[in-house]
Parts: C-alpha cells; structure tokens; sequence
C-alpha cells in the first residue's frame, strides 16, 4: 500500500508521515528531500520557490516511485506539497487501488484561532528556519489554494477545522488499514 499526503505548507503533512510511520512501519519519502537533492545536484536550474514548475517536474519521478513500490508489494508514505491536483489521471486504476490519499487543509477559522500554534510547531517534524513572511493571509492563501485545486479534482480534502491532535490520529487509524477506501470524493470534516 502506497500513501500520499499532501496540502499546502504548515498544515502538518510530516507530522502525520511520521506518525503513520511509527505506527505501521510504513517507510516514507518527503517530495521535499527529492526536490533539494535535485536542486544540490545541479539536475535542475529550478530553485525552492518555483512551486508550480517542482511540481510539474518531480511529479513524474514521484508517480513512477509510487507504481514500482506497488510493483514490489512495498508499503511507502509519501509526502509533500508537489502532487498535482489531477494526480490520479496519471495511475492506471489497478495501482489506484492500492493507494490512499489526504490532502491536509486549514480552515480560515482554525487558521484565525490557533495561528501562533500554527508557527509555534512550525518545526515539530522537521527543523525549519523562522519564516517571516509567515502571516495569518499567507496560510488562508496556500489553504484555500489546494482547497479549491483539490475539490475541483474530485479529491477528498481533510478539513482542520477545530482539534488538530485529535485529526491526525483519526487519520493515522483511518489511512493504516488495509483494505480501507483508497481515497474517495467530497470533503472530510474533521474537527
């Protein structure tokens, strides 16, 4: 079973990688790591800020990472914002079944409540340095972003609206099981 997860930036998609990871054991890849390993190497003239072009470009090492892992009966997490909204397009339908999908999004009011939280745990999972450009319009923008992107794709969105601990563990029980839907259309409302 292959895994993906992704949504827009502080929304906590290592955090639950992590967390799918301690769980199930499941290994995992960050679109992230990919993404600066590419750029380090001098294979890419892209740079960390050209968001739409990463994604257009790592999106197809990453589906073909996906389909040989299903190939081989491996269990992968993957995890990052580089997915594009019409993912699915991509997969053959018998590789479909074998993935799980969230994309994590912020609701503008939980982003309104708990945005110092939002920065305060900035750096739970990964170690990030202080971004100043990090406001509360900032967050709302890239939420509403893979909000419409991905409903306007058909794709299940996990809205945070309200208990984000209690969201990611709903979502670490719900997306380890096996046999469980592969991801479904419409919205899941979680608190």
């Amino acid at each position: 079973m292959v895994i993906i997860i992704t949504g827009a930036s502080h929304t906590g998609k290592t955090v639950l990688a992590q967390k799918l990871l301690e769980k199930y054991k499941y290994p995992y890849t960050s679109i992230d790591h990919l993404k600066m390993g590419l750029i380090r190497s001098g294979n890419t003239k892209l740079t960390p800020e050209d968001d739409d072009e990463l994604t257009e470009y790592l999106w197809p090492i990453v589906r073909e990472m996906v389909k040989t892992a299903i190939e081989n009966g491996q269990d992968l997490i993957v995890e990052g914002c580089y997915v594009p909204f019409g993912w699915r397009k991509d997969i053959d339908r018998r590789y479909l079944e074998q993935i799980r999908f969230a994309c994590l999004v912020m609701t503008e009011e939980y982003i309104d409540a708990h945005f110092d939280d939002i920065k305060d745990h900035a750096g739970d999972a990964e170690h990030r340095p202080c971004d100043e450009k990090l406001t509360p319009g900032s967050v709302k923008e890239d939420n509403r972003k893979y909000l419409e992107g991905f409903r306007a794709a058909g794709e299940e969105v996990v809205l945070i609206r309200k208990d984000y601990v209690k969201t990611i563990k709903s979502l670490v029980r719900r997306m380890g099981q096996r046999g469980a839907a592969a991801g479904g259309k419409g919205d899941r409302q979680c608190s």
